[in-house]
């Protein structure tokens, strides 16, 4: 399968965000913590970090700590040894011993439970593990990288997440932007898209329709780069026209283009629960723009608990 081997765009968040994974990848820094909403391209930056250092030879280990089950998640970071428990009838490898020399990236790594969150840090501080149903130490040599798209201090204060491996990860953290702060790099994301599909698809979309620039700028990108990216594949797939149109957008993006336009829902959505959604949803974003992300400086600006935005933001569908 093809990667991704740059982060694409010219914003300076992104420039920055390059320069800091350039000198990362080139230090013998053990642990990097990557934070970012979904889609922002944490992956992406997890390989980068792999191929631009000295263990770009050797492997990398992705592992999707939200998507394993809690019951296999340390058989495949550790292996195991025949007769471990039920249904183990021959010994494995684990990724973490696979990745010797190499990088593991652990994704979604706040899904990962007490028990492992616990053998992590073990490994971590003594670079050794042992295969379940084992006792003998392995001696590995292996950078993690971590990623998650919330804030995991708040994990660590809510008892969710051990203060002592959040630390341990943290001594390297890099933020990746979202879409929505990187201002004219959505167009440069989307002919790049536009490139990668012509090659697919064997045919060319160039350029925009004037009118959808505008609702580009305008839509909030929920889901990022990979939202970008997943409609421009629809357009190849549907659409035949050699230009990307108002017509081809769906009635989600230009809904809410315009309402973050003009501040107020679009006329066909005027009841009163999307309006009031749409409203919060609005002055929330803002506020945590203007605090620089920080949950508890934005509940602040807005007159409210920590507790209650946060409570708020799950309430709306908000990450």
């Amino acid at each position: 399968m093809a990667y991704e081997t740059n982060l694409v765009g010219e914003h300076a968040s992104v420039v920055e965000t390059r320069r800091l994974v350039a000198r990362v990848a080139r230090s013998p820094a053990r642990t990097v913590l990557l934070y970012g909403e979904t889609g922002t391209g944490k992956g992406l930056v997890a390989r980068m970090l792999h191929q631009q250092s000295a263990r770009a030879q050797r492997n990398f280990m992705d592992v999707n700590c939200a998507a394993i089950p809690e019951n296999l998640l340390e058989s495949e970071l550790f292996g195991h040894e025949r007769g471990a428990f039920t249904g183990a009838l021959t010994k494995k490898i684990g990724l973490v011993e696979v990745a010797d020399k190499g990088t593991v990236f652990l994704d979604e790594i706040r899904e990962m439970s007490p028990v492992l969150q616990a053998k992590l840090l073990t490994l971590l501080d003594t670079l050794t593990f042992r295969r379940v149903g084992d006792v003998r130490p392995i001696h590995v040599d292996v950078r993690f990288i971590a990623s998650t798209n919330q804030i995991l201090l708040s994990e660590v204060k809510a008892g969710k997440f051990r203060e002592d491996l959040y630390y341990r990860l943290q001594v390297v953290a890099i933020n990746i932007p979202a879409l929505r702060e990187r201002g004219d790099d959505v167009f440069i994301l989307a002919e790049h898209f536009m490139r990668k599909f012509s090659a697919r698809y064997e045919r060319a979309i160039t350029g925009f329709d004037p009118e959808v620039r505008g609702i580009f700028r305008r839509y909030p990108w929920p889901g990022n780069v990979r939202e970008l990216e997943n409609l421009i594949e629809r357009i190849f797939i549907l659409e035949d026209d050699p230009r990307i149109m108002v017509r081809h957008l769906p009635a989600r993006i230009l809904r809410e283009a315009a309402e973050e336009a003009t501040g107020e829902p679009a006329p066909h959505a005027m009841d009163f629960d999307r309006a009031t959604q749409s409203f919060q949803t609005r002055l929330i974003r803002r506020a945590l723009d203007q605090s620089g992300g920080s949950l508890g400086h934005a509940a602040g600006l807005l007159g409210l608990s920590r507790h209650a935005l946060r409570h708020q933001m799950i309430k709306l569908g908000m990450r």
